[in-house]
């Protein structure tokens, strides 16, 4: 049984834009806020990494360096974290933003000891700026802060409601599994993060659940025990 002292939430930054696709839509962001407020409420300590996909997707353009692409990439990520707490402090939560990298004022310089502190305190710790390099995704960077915050689990809020063995919106007959091992997931290229992350989670056992973030209540649901979406064993 995984405990959940400690969670590490991913949100999809698509998901948050809500059905615009693009920017923010308020009341789904909302929505989001009043869920974490009540786990932060019940003495769960939340910490949360959000996409850039709302704002930025880089890799799809032949015209604009790698590296440079994914810069503007883990700034999108500081903005939707910058946005999203603001409206969770609008619910009463204490919130605190972690980067990698130095952001003047916006932002304090990402630390384990400053993040477990927080947490103590606690404040919801939004990790942005993915792993402040190139060519690793958000994928890589929830895992890695999973790993050195010590989080129990990583909760996967998608657009989709958990992992199928094909594509659900291409192919009507694919099956959703209600659990599948690490191992699986890294042999069948599941694609529930991307490979590197998949690794990282693996070596690490850090068990990942995943749901889909517009279902009613699902974040709230799934830390409860009424959970529709899929488990990743380690």
């Amino acid at each position: 049984m995984v405990t959940t002292q400690r969670i590490l939430l991913k949100l999809s930054g698509e998901a948050l834009a809500g059905e615009k696709r693009t920017g923010f839509d308020e009341e789904t962001v909302r929505r989001v806020a009043l869920q974490v407020k009540q786990l932060a409420d019940d003495g769960t300590q939340v910490g949360i990494v959000i996409g850039g996909g709302n704002f930025w997707r880089g890799r799809t353009s032949e015209n604009i360096d790698r590296t440079k692409a994914d810069q503007i990439g883990m700034l999108a990520t500081v903005m939707n974290c910058i946005y999203v707490s603001e409206i969770f402090r609008s619910t009463g939560m204490k919130t605190s933003i972690l980067t990698p990298f130095e952001c003047g004022s916006f932002t304090k310089l990402f630390s384990k000891d400053r993040a477990v502190k927080y947490f103590s305190e606690g404040q919801v710790v939004f990790f942005a700026g993915g792993t402040g390099h190139p060519y690793f995704s958000t994928d890589t960077g929830v895992v890695l802060r999973a790993v050195e915050v010590e989080a129990d689990v990583i909760l996967l809020a998608k657009s989709i409601d958990g992992v199928y063995d094909d594509d659900p919106a291409k192919n009507p007959e694919a099956k959703k599994y209600s659990e599948v091992t690490i191992d699986e997931v890294i042999s069948r290229n599941l694609h529930v993060v991307d490979m590197t992350a998949s690794i990282l989670a693996k070596e690490n056992k850090i068990p990942m659940w995943v749901f889909g973030l517009n279902e009613e209540n699902s974040i709230v649901n799934t830390i409860k025990g009424n959970f529709n979406g899929t488990k990743v064993l380690v």
